[in-house]
């Protein structure tokens, strides 16, 4: 989908290129009149390009050449015959087949989200392990470090189908907040299943501080602002605990 909006305003961006540097404009007074004005092809021009610019933020694309760009899409507008990446006359005049183009960015993208999801990696360990020792923090089997300022009653929820009323703040481990809700509610097999966890090991009316590793959280894809196999950091308040309660039978 994201490839396709690219290729889409990619080739909006060659028209646009191709219109603005129309040679000679004919026809009579009154037909030169329909163009659109200097000013408002310039709007036009530069809307383009405050959307090709967010999605290539939008896909990673922030690094690329912008002067090897504009090469090709000069080379493109220079090109002779139909513009049709089929023709095979057309693609040639390339130095790179037109009809690799999705290939080829989507090996970019892969490469990218590969390196971005390592180096999460990296630096959600070691938060965790600094995170831990720093605030003589416990951990659990499955890699989530927590803090726990106030244990709460013994009211706990012990079953996934519990339901718990919170208040949390949600940041990555720069600090940026992501999410934040007041009296929300949810039972625990319907969130990530660091949450489910994390959840039974404080009581009602209790404080918990979770640093939940990507693989209890979003992993490797990621969500939103949350980038690939980025750790995440939950201060809650539990508020209450609603045991799971089976439905009576009819």
């Amino acid at each position: 989908m994201k490839l396709t909006k690219i290729i889409a305003i990619a080739s909006a961006a060659v028209l646009m290129i191709a219109c603005n540097g129309a040679s000679k404009v004919e026809g009579t007074k009154a037909v030169r009149d329909l163009l659109p004005s200097k000013s408002h092809a310039d709007s036009a021009a530069y809307l383009l390009g405050v959307n090709f610019g967010m999605v290539m933020n939008q896909n990673k694309f922030q690094d690329l050449d912008l002067g090897i760009m504009r090469k090709g899409i000069m080379d493109a507008l220079k090109a002779s015959g139909e513009p049709n990446p089929n023709d095979s006359a057309f693609a040639k005049q390339f130095k790179i087949d037109p009809n690799e183009m999705s290939a080829v960015l989507n090996s970019y993208i892969q490469k990218q989200m590969a390196y971005e999801g390592g180096l999460n990696k990296e630096k959600g360990d070691k938060f965790r392990q600094e995170f831990m020792a720093k605030n003589n923090a416990d951990s659990t089997i499955t890699g989530i470090v927590y803090l726990i300022q106030d244990s709460g009653s013994g009211v706990r929820a012990t079953s996934d189908r519990d339901t718990v009323k919170v208040n949390y703040r949600g940041t990555l481990i720069d600090g940026t907040e992501f999410d934040k809700n007041d009296g929300i509610e949810f039972p625990l097999n319907r969130v990530i299943s660091g949450w489910t966890e994390g959840m039974k090991l404080v009581g009602e009316g209790g404080k918990i501080t979770l640093v939940i590793p990507a693989n209890m959280a979003y992993g490797e894809r990621g969500q939103g602002p949350i980038g690939p196999n980025a750790t995440l950091v939950f201060d809650v308040d539990l508020l209450e605990v609603r045991p799971f309660v089976a439905p009576a039978a009819e």
